[in-house]
C-alpha cells in the first residue's frame, strides 16, 4: 500500500513518468521472480496467477453487481 503522499506524487505524474516507473519496477522485479531452484519459480508464478485470478473474479462480481443495479 503507498503512503498518502507517494500516491499523490504518482498521481502528479505525467502519464510518460508513470509508464517509465512501471517499467523500471517490472526491469526490477523481473530477475527475482526468475531467481531460484525450478520447484521455486513455478510455485512463484503459480501464487501470481492464483491471486491474479481472484483479484479478476472479484472485479468481475463488482462489475455484474454495478450492472445489475442500474
Amino acid at each position: 500500500m503507498l503512503s498518502p503522499e507517494a500516491a499523490k506524487r504518482i498521481r502528479e505524474m505525467s502519464v510518460a513518468d508513470r509508464l517509465r516507473l512501471t517499467l523500471q519496477m517490472i526491469d526490477e522485479a523481473v530477475p527475482l521472480l526468475t531467481r531460484g531452484s525450478p520447484e521455486q519459480v513455478r510455485r512463484r508464478f503459480e501464487l501470481l496467477r492464483r491471486e491474479n485470478d481472484e483479484r479478476n473474479r472479484r472485479m468481475l462480481e463488482a462489475f455484474a453487481r454495478t450492472k445489475t443495479a442500474q
